[in-house]
């Protein structure tokens, strides 16, 4: 069910138990996190954090600390299956769950005792009504034994017309019952074909520390680093993003009215940012501060002007940058994208946890020397990600299947493991889709999706695919190949693994790509 009000029917219930806290790994789920740590820190709540990346670990950490608590919290996970049914806890166990992803399960939204959705009731969730999805059916089991006749076959006629009557009613009630499921299945397909994203898991985390008056600026600029990491995702429209925006924007207000000159102040503004192009090398290698008085003067110009020759639109966003201090100043899209880099680290240095807590530390101030790691890593993240569009662009690796355009990337190219891990290999996908669309002279390619795999084990011979929705400029940002995945992979029996929380990512046996490919094709068509 949805919780409505927050305060009293969430937080004041956990304040006083031992909670265990689910955590996905995405830079918005963190953001939450280290929001929601600090209401528990400051209120003296006892929880354990423990991080799950997929469904698998979701399942396995719970069968491992079940029996320790009653209260669970999910924060990016579980809304969009029913979590009972995967879970199967006991009858006392209460999960609240704070989730971006759409649709919500109806099984969740309409159960009322273990199930509590920490959703903002204005996204647009249009959940079917109960009546057109469950059916009591105590009515057909009174009629399952009725319509005994006398043992010597002769009837009374009132008892007979009593009888054909009661056959034509219970005819009638299995063709209704037969309609209203077909009519069921039709709106679940509706309700549940599109994958999608609503508000922010750090924005809901942060009005419930607003509600509460417990809201600080760190909070604020976390969950500013969460919406700009669903903005980076491309999970949301522009439109949603510039709603959220407005909202954050009139709390750093509120929060940032002050001219405080200690070194240790954190000040968070709301500016525009600009993507260089055409510029020196020499010039850009530098820091702003360095470079010459002319560039920095005429930049807007000179980036406003290279736009227009090459046609490129929007090149200005509205976003945060903070300042911690006098010295260290960053841009929110920079800290999701070290967040991002931290978490999934490619090298062989530690496990996915140990990856997961440097990520959650590089968020705090204390910790700039993890986030300028990370600054590092998406350095590089970044740099192979241009060379490997440009190399696919260059090599005519993007082709079209009919219904879709596909890539695939092979064992031996440059970097390639830097895009085994989901965020990584779709925002790949996602810029190579709005190159390929930019490049290519067919114009029924330009509104087509994308679907994208990279190597994901060599050893086990398996590849991660992604999906990614048609590049247009009224995209609603829905994607609809997370359930055609899976009817591909149930029709040819192919070897895949449905693990990641985002249903548009799957790991595939590579032997098995050529048939699921094939079905895939036949559905979309």
């Amino acid at each position: 069910m949805f919780v409505s009000d927050f305060r009293r029917e969430f937080y004041e219930l956990v304040q006083s138990q031992r909670v265990l806290l689910f955590v996905a790994s995405d830079v918005d789920a963190l953001c939450a996190c280290k929001i929601l740590q600090a209401l528990f820190q400051c209120d003296h709540v006892q929880y354990t954090l423990v991080p799950v990346s997929g469904w698998q670990e979701l399942e396995t950490a719970f069968l491992e600390h079940k029996e320790q608590f009653r209260y669970f919290i999910l924060i990016n996970c579980g809304a969009n299956v029913d979590l009972l049914d995967i879970l199967q806890p006991d009858e006392d166990s209460v999960f609240f769950v704070c989730d971006t992803h759409r649709p919500v399960n109806v099984v969740n939204v309409y159960n009322t005792t273990q199930i509590k959705l920490l959703v903002k009731q204005d996204d647009d969730l249009e959940v079917p009504a109960y009546d057109e999805i469950f059916c009591d059916e105590e009515e057909d089991e009174e009629h399952s034994g009725s319509g005994s006749e006398d043992d010597d076959g002769s009837e009374p006629s009132g008892k007979r017309t009593r009888l054909e009557e009661e056959i034509l009613e219970r005819t009638l009630k299995r063709r209704q019952r037969r309609e209203w499921e077909a009519r069921r299945r039709d709106i679940l397909f509706d309700y549940e074909q599109y994958e999608y994203h609503g508000t922010s898991s750090a924005m809901v985390m942060f009005d419930l520390a607003w509600m509460m008056s417990k809201d600080l600026n760190d909070m604020l600029w976390w969950a500013i680093v969460g919406l700009t990491d669903q903005w980076v995702q491309d999970k949301i429209t522009q439109m949603k993003y510039v709603t959220d925006v407005g909202v954050l924007q009139r709390h750093v207000s509120r929060h940032n009215h002050r001219n405080e000159d200690e070194e240790n102040t954190l000040s968070v503004d709301c500016t525009r940012i600009s993507f260089e192009y055409d510029l020196p090398l020499k010039q850009v290698k530098q820091k702003f501060q360095s470079m010459d008085v002319s560039l920095k003067e005429n930049l807007r110009e000179m980036i406003e002007e290279s736009a227009n020759k090459f046609g490129m639109k929007d090149m200005r966003v509205q976003t945060f940058s903070i300042h911690f201090g006098f010295k260290h100043k960053f841009l929110a899209s920079d800290v999701v994208f070290a967040t991002t880099s931290l978490m999934e680290n490619p090298e062989r240095d530690g496990s996915g946890t140990d990856h997961f807590i440097q990520a959650l530390d590089s968020l705090s101030r204390s910790n700039l020397d993890k986030l300028y790691h990370g600054l590092e890593l998406a350095k590089k993240q970044l740099r192979a990600t241009q060379q490997t569009i440009a190399s696919c662009l260059c090599t005519n690796l993007v082709i079209s299947q009919g219904p879709f355009l596909y890539c695939s990337l092979m064992e031996g190219t440059p970097d390639v493991m830097l895009f085994s891990k989901p965020a990584s290999l779709s925002l790949l996908s996602r810029h190579l889709l709005k190159s390929f669309v930019c490049s290519t002279k067919n114009r029924r390619c330009k509104l087509l999706p994308l679907v994208m795999a990279a190597p994901l084990s060599v050893e086990h011979g398996t590849v991660t695919v992604v999906g990614i929705p048609p590049e247009t400029d009224g995209s609603d940002r829905k994607n609809f190949f997370g359930r055609a995945f899976e009817k591909a992979a149930e029709s040819t029996s192919s070897r895949t693994l449905h693990n990641h929380f985002d249903l548009s990512v799957i790991e595939l046996k590579a032997e098995d790509r050529s048939k699921f490919l094939d079905a895939l094709v036949s559905l979309l068509s």
